[in-house]
């Protein structure tokens, strides 16, 4: 039976009323990229929105939100990771064509590969002691992501069988693998808490990461090992004429910080309506008006210092604590358990990994720190380098984030400038008035 024509029509006006609607200027701004999207409002969306320009490794350097009714309006001030406007147009095309297009659900995909998530207590050779078991039980890794926090680790390991190349399907291999290292998370002293487990659905691997750690509740443990004095400073107040509650965060920028940050909000089942975000210098300026999905604010001082603390954890979690190595060279089953355990007989601590595989070269960045969460000394590092391969093991330096770069035609963003003397809480209540929310913020 064929449809009605008019019923077509009108699926055609719902799909288009509904689709993200994007634009990308590069003309009315000097030196950043303008992206500006308008879509109707759905949980979730300006995260998809965030993932899209965080996965291309862009740098935010502002941001304006807002989402009142039932519409969702963002703009999006960005750049490369070397301070230029963006010039591809592959890539521009590429932005366009995902977010014209985040209303539909879309994940990583993990066909051909076995995921492993992994959560326990972090100690100097523990990455060593993990890969060199996957080594030894023929399980090939061809991609994983490693967090550690607050003496805590998670981390999501993608791997094949060696021999058939194929994702590892038998019950009984999966269940050794997972008996095995859950005995090396555990160790001597972390029986409870200690928990591996096959990842059965497609997800966003950063993403997965942060919900790992929030439900290991990272955020409530003392960190072992203090490695900055430069933590974020959280205030939450709440503007009960509007039903709002206000989130100020001032730290260090970084990429992907606006993507950390909106992710935990947004997993947390918090809906941002309002948000402006700024950076000058090395230093980010963010501020959120948020609600619970059910339209009330943050209802006590308990929730509020919850709220404070995980968004800390979420802005710590990825911070890039030691010297970045980067290896890459030909790809052999054990290289990920020789190159660790290298690390580990010259007491270097892996705080951050990231492993990748393209086709049979090894692209994988370890951030490493001394046992004490020091900065590691530089004979030991090239003694290391001088054992893996000086050529494949390279010392690099985190990308330049230029924000010096100012742009004179665009606006500044509310709490940039003079306001920016200001404190946290004037920063709350400038906002507020700037948006009607209350009628003095003297």
């Amino acid at each position: 039976m064929e449809w009605p024509s008019y019923l077509d029509e009108y699926e055609k006006l719902v799909f288009r009323m509904t689709t993200p609607r994007v634009m990308i200027d590069n003309a009315g701004c000097t030196n950043v990229t303008r992206v500006m999207i308008d879509s109707a409002r759905k949980h979730g969306i300006l995260l998809e929105a965030v993932q899209v320009l965080t996965d291309l490794n862009l740098s935010i350097k502002k941001a304006y939100i807002s989402s009142d009714g039932r519409w969702f309006m963002d703009v999006f001030h960005v750049t490369d990771l070397n301070g230029n406007k963006l010039t591809d147009e592959s890539v521009i095309n590429y932005i366009e064509q995902s977010l014209g297009t985040i209303h539909y659900t879309r994940s990583r995909s993990i066909e051909g590969l076995t995921a492993f998530e992994l959560t326990g207590t972090d100690r100097v050779g523990l990455l060593s002691e993990l890969f060199a078991v996957l080594a030894d039980l023929q399980c090939n890794v061809v991609e994983s992501k490693v967090w550690t926090h607050n003496g805590r680790i998670a981390s999501l390991i993608y791997v094949k069988d060696c021999d058939s190349g194929s994702p590892i399907e038998d019950s009984q291999k999966i269940d050794r693998i997972e008996a095995r290292l859950r005995n090396v998370l555990k160790g001597d002293n972390d029986i409870r808490s200690a928990k591996t487990s096959i990842s059965m659905a497609a997800t966003h691997t950063e993403r997965r990461l942060h919900q790992m750690m929030f439900a290991d509740r990272d955020y409530e443990r003392k960190p072992i090992i203090r490695t900055t004095n430069d933590s974020p400073v959280v205030l939450v107040q709440n503007c009960l004429e509007r039903g709002y509650s206000v989130v100020n965060i001032q730290c260090k920028d970084r990429t992907k910080l606006l993507f950390d940050v909106v992710c935990t909000l947004t997993d947390m089942q918090y809906v941002v309506f309002h948000a402006t975000v700024d950076t000058a210098t090395d230093r980010a300026y963010m501020e959120f008006f948020i609600k619970h999905t059910d339209g009330t604010p943050i209802s006590s001082e308990a929730e509020k210092e919850r709220v404070i603390l995980c968004l800390q954890a979420s802005i710590e979690r990825r911070a890039s604590q030691g010297v970045r190595l980067e290896l890459c060279t030909t790809d052999r089953p054990g290289l990920l358990a020789n190159v660790t355990r290298t690390f580990r007989e010259n007491g270097l601590n892996v705080t951050r990994a990231e492993i990748s595989t393209t086709e049979d070269t090894a692209l994988n960045v370890f951030y490493v720190t001394d046992a004490a969460g020091n900065p590691a000394d530089a004979k030991i590092i090239e003694g290391v380098r001088q054992k893996i391969g000086l050529n494949n093991l390279k010392v690099k330096e985190l990308p330049l984030i230029y924000h010096q770069k100012a742009e004179e035609k665009d606006e500044p963003t509310v709490g940039v400038g003079g306001a920016m003397l200001l404190s946290l809480g004037s920063l709350v209540r400038r906002n507020l008035y700037n948006l009607g929310l209350i009628k003095s913020y003297s």
